[in-house]
């Protein structure tokens, strides 16, 4: 059996289809593990290990997508838009962005997630990914670019844009 016996007939729809469903399958294996241990042990344990999966995870996740993407080591705001829409979140999350200050802060903005939608379709409680958000989009964005400092604008707990699920300001120093 080949390697990729099968996904290399697909057709450019069916590959991206395959993508999307491949990344909503890393998104159920993510929520499935996060809900147990809440379950289990609650919302504070839950948080603690999932901001200690994600502090690694995004660190893999950027390497691999920055290395693909082929961008040099300081590939600036410009390589960090670029290297977000690679991240299985793209998938299926809708989100836009925005360069302000003369090219010198990327805002971005998560306009749907699949993760809040599920828990409300579920009946449950917002999930509070303010911290576990700070440790993925600055582990994420410094290593696309160690000048880009990460400030996040809104998330749940603290929702100060009802607009949007989430918003993330993205600043390159120097």
């Amino acid at each position: 059996m080949q390697r990729w016996e099968g996904i290399q007939d697909l057709s450019r729809e069916q590959l991206l289809e395959y993508v999307e469903m491949q990344a909503k399958n890393w998104l159920a294996l993510d929520g499935t593990w996060f809900q147990s241990l809440e379950q289990l042990r609650g919302m504070d344990e839950a948080m603690l290990h999932d901001e200690r999966a994600w502090a690694r995870y995004t660190v893999f996740e950027a390497r691999r997508i920055k290395k693909f993407l082929g961008l040099p080591e300081h590939p600036g705001l410009e390589g960090l838009r670029r290297a977000l829409n690679f991240r299985l979140y793209a998938a299926i999350n809708r989100h836009a962005f925005s360069m302000e200050e003369n090219g010198r802060v990327l805002i971005y903005r998560v306009l749907s997630c699949r993760v809040q939608d599920a828990r409300l379709r579920k009946g449950m409680s917002l999930h509070p990914c303010r911290p576990v958000g700070l440790v993925e989009y600055s582990g994420f964005a410094w290593e696309i670019d160690s000048r880009i400092q990460t400030q996040c604008l809104s998330c749940c707990p603290e929702i100060t844009d009802k607009s949007v699920r989430c918003a993330w300001k993205f600043t390159l120093l120097c």
